[in-house]
């Protein structure tokens, strides 16, 4: 009676967990997604922050203390002579006056868009266009306020306020595929994490651009097709193409100049800033001093960044400090700089790991404000009196991230201790900061803190979401840690079924991505492809045990752990990622006949390359949008890490269109025609090279889709498609 009764309780469960299952289409809608803040903009006053609010119609400002409304800043429905119905985004300007509110928002690349913007005065409530000749770019106040400059069409633009919204264009040589002025070309907005390329001066007196000159510079075509959602009918009886400038590896980069220009005598200037053929400026920014201008520089191996201080009137620029590296200067260390005020904090490697050191503006080295066997993470910036320091770093696990203070001496402070993740959002003057904490089974909790660490409000802290997902019969995840054969200890998260039984035996899926300096597995909620590991929780009450390992050359862990993999792509990750699976099998609840592994974009490159690593551990893969070998793709990311193909071929024959061969496994390539980033081309040509050897494999191509591959059903089909895939060769 005893085993009967089992036995019936176990099939109640089993029914009860089919009944329960989430769905693909409620994961793909983000149904499961947790609620954040959205919108924070710290006010100048250092006691309040913008926000939007929930239904996405207006712009609050809210207290850092109580976290209280405390006015409507913009609303949709009381704007006068509003003619819009809603806005994607919004920008503050300096005197917080007037908003610019961003509407009919279209995506071109990764961080840029066109779109019309409206100016909203704050007092007059009043809304109109910031310009009427076409849909603008990267807009951005000048500090005084009174001043608008965007991009349209590759040249600059300004708006005067105070004349009456006087519109002046300031640059007439831009031109597609040719000249771009104050914004980004392709590869430098990719992978620079930049959009704009302009710069006011303190005074708003001058404006200071990067130029780019990409005549010479290699044009791509991408294929376009009618297909749906949208359906770009001008397609639909002969197909068209999409050219835009894409420098792969070893091929010619824009030519990047610096110029200024004069609001006031309308004088443009050409700053003298030497800087050598395929090199890059990944950053400009005036600094407090009227007419002086921070120039970042960045040679072609990425090995050296300079910095120059250059006079915007006189053109004169002096190099005031030099970043060096025997392997590459990694992109942390150029973003999040300021230079407005007589010192800035810089993020180097130069010890080993990632750590803050505070300059003077000529350069000179005052500090170096941390130091230990941890990376600083994140740079928020400092007080008012400019000697306390605020930031995230991962000290005492490099699974974890908390918010520090470190004063001038380098005394240290933890302002967090919910033992997980947690970023941050300061005020003006870094009097309160908003912080967002979550681990692997917390959603993310908003809360204000004072700059000493003291909570002062819950704003938001899931409590649906949580309570949600609790009452569904899904398996937990956990953290782990093994040995690869060489000792090296590797990190990872697994999840389980939630009838998990130690006498059973489960198939595995191996998720990953593996680039550079990237990190998959934390103590957050942000695991998983969507976040709370939720799809793969899904898998695991399918029969599954899902895992993901972080190999070597990923990020959290110091310099030589992510910088091993130099000149070498995929080499090391891939061994990593086989050594993963060959301990799994060791596990005496995993069926080490039936492990599989899949990624996107360089996670989908690792999968073939670990399938094609020679041991045959893998059943099966699925490649998302893979490279498939260094030579498609960009210099500015190839060549960081690689630098060119003429100078290390052997280093780029490294890949799965030279490894394919060896391919072990069943395998499934997945694209977007469209992507603009990872091209077709890669998958196109090792397709063509697998047929040739008379390897089979299955295929999935998604039409007129970019590197993300969503829009309309294309997710949902996606992930079903996976599945699909995963089930027919693990589970049946």
């Amino acid at each position: 009676m005893k085993k009967l009764f089992s036995c019936i309780a176990g099939l109640l469960l089993t029914v009860f967990c089919a009944a329960q299952q989430i769905s693909l289409s409620d994961i793909t809608a983000g149904k499961y997604a947790a609620k954040q803040i959205r919108g924070i903009t710290p006010l100048a006053d250092g006691e309040t922050y913008a926000q939007l609010s929930a239904d996405g119609r207006k712009i609050e400002r809210h207290s850092f203390k109580t976290g209280a409304l405390v006015e409507t800043l913009f609303d949709v429905a009381t704007a006068r002579d509003a003619q819009i119905s809603s806005f994607s985004r919004y920008i503050m300007s300096p005197d917080e006056k007037n908003i610019l509110i961003e509407t009919d928002r279209k995506p071109i690349y990764r961080h840029s868009c066109t779109a019309t913007y409206y100016i909203y005065n704050v007092r007059n409530k009043t809304l109109v266009p910031l310009s009427k000749g076409g849909a603008q770019e990267c807009p951005k106040f000048s500090p005084d306020g009174n001043v608008i400059g965007f991009v349209r069409d590759g040249n600059i633009f300004l708006v005067k306020l105070l004349y009456n919204n006087a519109e002046s264009q300031i640059t007439k040589d831009g031109e597609q595929n040719k000249i771009i002025n104050g914004k980004a070309d392709w590869v430098n907005e990719e992978e620079f994490s930049m959009n704009g390329a302009f710069d006011f001066s303190t005074n708003s007196e001058m404006v200071a651009w990067i130029r780019y000159d990409e005549t010479a510079v290699p044009t791509y075509t991408i294929p376009c097709y009618q297909g749906a959602a949208p359906a770009q009918t001008a397609y639909s009886l002969y197909p068209g193409t999409y050219a835009y400038k894409y420098p792969k590896a070893g091929e010619t980069n824009s030519k990047v100049t610096v110029h200024s220009y004069d609001i006031k005598s309308r004088v443009t200037r050409d700053i003298k800033i030497p800087v050598e053929t395929g090199s890059y400026i990944p950053r400009i920014q005036f600094t407090g001093t009227p007419d002086k201008l921070m120039v970042l520089t960045l040679n072609r191996h990425q090995d050296q960044l300079d910095f120059y201080l250059a006079d915007a009137r006189s053109t004169v620029a002096n190099l005031v400090l030099r970043e060096k590296s025997d392997t590459y200067v990694d992109t942390p260390t150029y973003e999040n700089l300021d230079f407005k005020g007589d010192q800035f904090v810089l993020l180097s490697e130069r010890d080993g790991y990632r750590h803050l050191y505070l300059y003077n503006m000529n350069g000179q080295l005052q500090k170096q404000l941390t130091q230990g066997n941890f990376e600083v993470r994140s740079y928020y910036g400092h007080d008012a009196s400019g000697k306390n320091f605020y930031f995230a770093s991962n000290e005492g696990n490099p699974l974890e991230q908390y918010i520090y203070r470190v004063d001038v001496n380098g005394k240290r402070v933890k302002l967090t201790e919910n033992k997980g993740t947690n970023t941050a959002v300061f005020s003006t003057g870094c009097t309160y900061f908003l912080n967002v904490f979550s681990d692997l089974q917390t959603p993310y909790v908003s809360a204000l803190y004072t700059a000493s660490g003291k909570q002062l409000k819950v704003l938001e802290d899931n409590a649906a979401l949580k309570a949600s997902l609790a009452s569904l019969p899904l398996g937990r995840a956990k953290l782990f840690s093994f040995k690869t054969k060489e000792g090296i200890e590797l990190n990872g998260w697994m999840v389980k079924p939630a009838t998990f039984s130690e006498g059973k035996k489960y198939p595995v899926i191996m998720y990953q991505y593996s680039g550079p300096g990237t990190q998959e597995v934390h103590n957050a909620f942000t695991g998983g492809f969507y976040g709370g590991l939720i799809w793969e929780r899904r898998l695991a009450e399918k029969g599954y045990i899902v895992v993901c390992v972080d190999g070597r050359g990923t990020g959290g862990r110091g310099r030589d752990f992510q910088h091993c993999t130099y000149k070498k792509l995929g080499d090391l990750e891939s061994h990593d990622q086989a050594e993963a699976a060959a301990y799994l099998g060791t596990l005496p609840y995993v069926d080490k006949s039936r492990i599989a592994m899949w990624g996107w974009s360089f996670g989908g490159f690792n999968t073939i390359m670990s399938m094609a690593e020679g041991r045959g551990l893998f059943r099966c893969g699925v490649a998302v949008a893979p490279v498939t070998d260094w030579r498609y793709y960009d210099t500015a990311y190839t060549e960081r890490f690689m630098r060119t193909p003429q100078e290390n071929a052997a280093g780029y024959d490294c890949s799965p269109l030279h490894r394919y061969k060896n391919l072990k496994g069943d395998l499934l390539l997945i694209h977007g025609t469209a992507d603009d980033n990872v091209h077709y081309q890669n998958t196109a040509e090792l397709a063509e090279a697998l047929v040739q050897a008379d390897i089979q494999f299955d295929m999935q191509v998604y039409t007129n889709r970019n590197h993300s591959i969503f829009g309309g059903n294309t997710r949902k089909h996606l992930f079903t498609r996976i599945e699909q895939f995963f089930d027919t060769h693990l589970l049946k």
